[in-house]
C-alpha cells in the first residue's frame, strides 16, 4: 500500500456486515497494482459480524474508519474521501473484485481527460453476465413506464433504452451516470460539486452524484476496460421490507430535485406512483417470504441484482 500522498489513486470501500466479502475486495485492490500502490481506506458502518476483524487480521496496515453508526453509503465515502490524499479516488461495495489491469484503465483515463469527472468499469454479476450499470438519463415518459413495467416486463422499450441494454459492453462511451458499486472519480470533480449528498441514506446517491457533476461541467463515462466483478445479496436480505421504503424514499428525494419550476407540477403524480410501487414490493416480498415458509428471508438475492452493502445495503435492482 503506497504512502498517502503519493499514490495516484486511492480507493474507499465502504462496509456494512459483508462478511468475508471485505477480505476478497480488500485483496483484490491490493493486488492491482497496475497504476501503482493503492492508498487504500475502509469505512466500517457500524458492522457487527466481524467482516472488519477478519480483514483486519489479515491486512493490518490497511486504516479503518468507524463511522458514528450506520450513517449510510453517502456519508461513509466522503469519510473515506476524506481520509485519502490521492487526486482520484475509488469508491466501492465491499462486495466486489477487482480484475488487475483495472485500476489502470480507469485511472489512466481520467489522467487523460481533464475535464472526466467520474468513470465506471464494467460490472460482472457472479455468474458471468453483464450487470447494466452505465444508465441513461431518462425522459419523463421513460421514467414513468419504467417504475411501471421495469420489474414485470423487463424487456420493454423503455426499461431497455434506460439500461441501456441494447449498448454493447465491450465499449466505452459517455453515459448520464453510472453504478454507484464501483466508481473512480476526480477529487478536484467531488470538491468542486461538494461530495456525495449525505441526505441519501441509500438509493439514488449515485444518480444524484453523477447528475451534478455533469451539471457542473463534468465528463461521467462507462470505461469496459476495467472489469469489476459483483457479488449478489450480501446483506439486502436482511432487510427486505426497509430495503423496499428506503429505495422509494430516495426515489422520491431526487425527483424532489430533478422536477422544479414547471415540472413541478407532475410531482404529486410522482408522489402517488411511488407510493403504490412501494406497497407492491412490499407485497412481493411478503409473498416471496410466505412462499418459502418462513419470515427468514434467503441470503442471496436474485440474479442480475447488484445486491452489495452500500452503508445499509444496497440491492442495486436493475429496476432501480
Amino acid at each position: 500500500m503506497g504512502q498517502a500522498g503519493a499514490a495516484r489513486w486511492a480507493a474507499v470501500v465502504v462496509n456494512y456486515e459483508a462478511g468475508d466479502h471485505l477480505t476478497e475486495c480488500v485483496r483484490s485492490l491490493l493486488a492491482d497494482d497496475s497504476a501503482g500502490p493503492v492508498e487504500l481506506v475502509v469505512v466500517d458502518n457500524g458492522s457487527t459480524d466481524g467482516s472488519v476483524e477478519r480483514m483486519a487480521r489479515e491486512f493490518p496496515d490497511v486504516p479503518v474508519v468507524r463511522a458514528p453508526g450506520n450513517v449510510g453509503y453517502a456519508r461513509a465515502a466522503n469519510l473515506g474521501i476524506g481520509a485519502t490524499r490521492a487526486p482520484i479516488v475509488a469508491v466501492l461495495n465491499p462486495d466486489t473484485r477487482v480484475e488487475p489491469g483495472t485500476a489502470h484503465a480507469l485511472v489512466t483515463r481520467l489522467e487523460r481527460r481533464p475535464l472526466l469527472g467520474a468513470c465506471g468499469p464494467r460490472i460482472k454479476n457472479d455468474d458471468g453476465s453483464d450487470y447494466p450499470s452505465a444508465r441513461s438519463e431518462p425522459s419523463m415518459p421513460t421514467a414513468i413506464v419504467h417504475a411501471l413495467l421495469g420489474r414485470v416486463r423487463p424487456g420493454n422499450r423503455f426499461t431497455r433504452r434506460y439500461l441501456q441494454l441494447d449498448a454493447d459492453p465491450a465499449r466505452a462511451r459517455e453515459v448520464a451516470w453510472c453504478s454507484g458499486a464501483a466508481m473512480w472519480l476526480r477529487r478536484d470533480a467531488l470538491d468542486d460539486v461538494g461530495g456525495w449528498d449525505e441526505r441519501y441514506h441509500m438509493f439514488f446517491e449515485d444518480v444524484d452524484l453523477c447528475l451534478r457533476l455533469r451539471q457542473a461541467g463534468w465528463g461521467v463515462e462507462y470505461q469496459p476496460a476495467g472489469v469489476v466483478w459483483h457479488g449478489l445479496g450480501v446483506s439486502r436480505a436482511r432487510h427486505p421490507y426497509r430495503m423496499e421504503i428506503e429505495h422509494h424514499r430516495s426515489a422520491w428525494r431526487f425527483a424532489r430535485r430533478r422536477y422544479r419550476g414547471l415540472r413541478a407540477v407532475v410531482l404529486p403524480f410522482v408522489a402517488a406512483l411511488l407510493v403504490l410501487r412501494a406497497a407492491a414490493g412490499l407485497v412481493r416480498v411478503a409473498l416471496a417470504a410466505r412462499g418459502r415458509g418462513s419470515g427468514d428471508p434467503p441470503r442471496r438475492g436474485p440474479q442480475g441484482g447488484r445486491c452489495a452493502a452500500r452503508g445499509l445495503t444496497d440491492p442495486r435492482d436493475p429496476s432501480h
